[in-house]
């Protein structure tokens, strides 16, 4: 059977590899006194707090799980408003905004609707595998722009200025980010965006994590820039709804449209019962525990990320947001005898019964020596797996 051209284009997603492999190991490991401990898994360890719970059990109950409309449930587009009312103090209206099914859908919205067959798309290396994915999908090229730790691994004016060319169609940037969890400078990306205008092109901002930010001079919504900025957003991270499938795009009124009709096609709705669960996630008691669970994010990172520098990991920039940290191996490989992140990864996992996340997914800009450990889990795991490493790397 013939495959076609953009499926082929599409490169293996090693992280979910990578975790397969984890498992497999784990079950092996299961019965001994150092069981697999898992720093590769992008998704937070808590679940819907209680009253996004029962939300969805009542709306079952209630038989509110037929289709809504394709855009999403009004209500839910109101609640979304307000959030960045509330949280941004910006002014983001209901009809903008468009309920999908996980960022994922509304990444390939975007694209869809805004890629033509040979367009570029600048991106940051490294950057998270599957954006650039949904822009091959699309039929566009994803063109990777080698960043550094000074530049915070985030894309400059400077560099979007440097590599726009004639096919050039826009940006798709992630703040913060994953795998690096830094974000851009919002003078940086004012001037990003600003240029990218001037030559009537679009900017993409991915800003899932943008609830999981830990510092004032971040965890601002590019939305505060302007409405022609197209925003990715997702109930997944902050909200903590990994897979409940449930994630919004803030986009210009007159994109409103030609988003509907994608999604009403290739779509219909997003899941009608996350829907109903995800009001819940504004009231003031969810809000209370969404940011007891940030704090505690933040106390993981402020913990473990100076444990792997003390033990050759270096980190060089310090996260700001999301849940990872962004390590150079390179020396730790050598002391254990091996090369590169990737078995890097595999021989840590073997040995010290850990699993993290090579850099290989996340680009080509010396991802061959980073591997990406992940903080969304407990402290006590996360110090248990420090006290591993530290006695294989010592």
């Amino acid at each position: 059977m013939k495959i076609a051209r953009r499926a082929e284009r599409i490169e293996p997603f090693y992280v979910m590899e990578v975790g397969k492999a984890a498992s497999q190991l784990a079950r092996e490991y299961a019965g001994s006194d150092r069981p697999m401990i898992f720093l590769n898994i992008g998704e937070p360890d808590f679940t819907a707090p209680p009253l996004v719970q029962d939300a969805a059990a009542r709306a079952i109950r209630d038989g509110r799980t037929q289709y809504t409309h394709a855009l999403g449930l009004d209500r839910l587009r109101e609640r979304i408003s307000g959030w960045y009312a509330q949280r941004f103090g910006v002014d983001v209206p209901a009809r903008r905004i468009v309920v999908t099914a996980g960022a994922s859908a509304a990444l390939q919205l975007a694209c869809l609707a805004l890629i033509e067959a040979g367009d570029e798309i600048l991106m940051p290396d490294p950057s998270y595998p599957c954006n650039r994915h949904f822009v091959s999908a699309a039929e566009g090229d994803a063109v990777l722009i080698p960043t550094t730790a000074e530049e915070r691994y985030q894309l400059s004016a400077a560099k979007v200025q440097e590599h726009w060319g004639p096919k050039t169609r826009g940006v798709l940037l992630a703040s913060p980010s994953n795998p690096t969890g830094t974000s851009i400078h919002p003078d940086e990306l004012r001037r990003i965006h600003a240029f990218v205008q001037a030559q009537g092109g679009i900017t993409l901002l991915d800003e899932i994590y943008l609830g999981l930010s830990y510092e004032d001079t971040f965890g601002h919504t590019a939305l505060a820039i302007d409405d022609q900025v197209v925003s990715i957003n997702s109930f997944s991270k902050y909200f903590n709804m990994t897979g409940w499938r449930l994630g919004w795009l803030v986009v210009p009124e007159v994109l409103v449209p030609a988003l509907e009709r994608l999604a009403q096609n290739l779509f219909i709705c997003p899941s009608t019962v996350a829907q109903y669960a995800a009001l819940a996630c504004f009231e003031d008691e969810s809000i209370a525990e969404y940011e007891r669970r940030r704090a505690e994010f933040k106390a993981r990172r402020d913990w473990f990320v100076p444990q792997l520098q003390e033990m050759g990991l270096q980190v060089p920039v310090m996260p700001d947001g999301a849940f990872y940290a962004w390590a150079d191996c390179g020396d730790a490989a050598r002391r254990l005898g091996v090369q590169g992140s990737w078995d890097f990864a595999f021989e840590v996992m073997k040995k010290a019964h850990v699993a993290i996340t090579p850099g290989r997914d996340f680009g080509q800009a010396e991802t061959s020596r980073f591997v990406r450990f992940s903080t969304a889990n407990s402290m006590q795991q996360l110090q248990e797996a420090a006290a591993r490493l530290k006695g294989l790397l010592q």
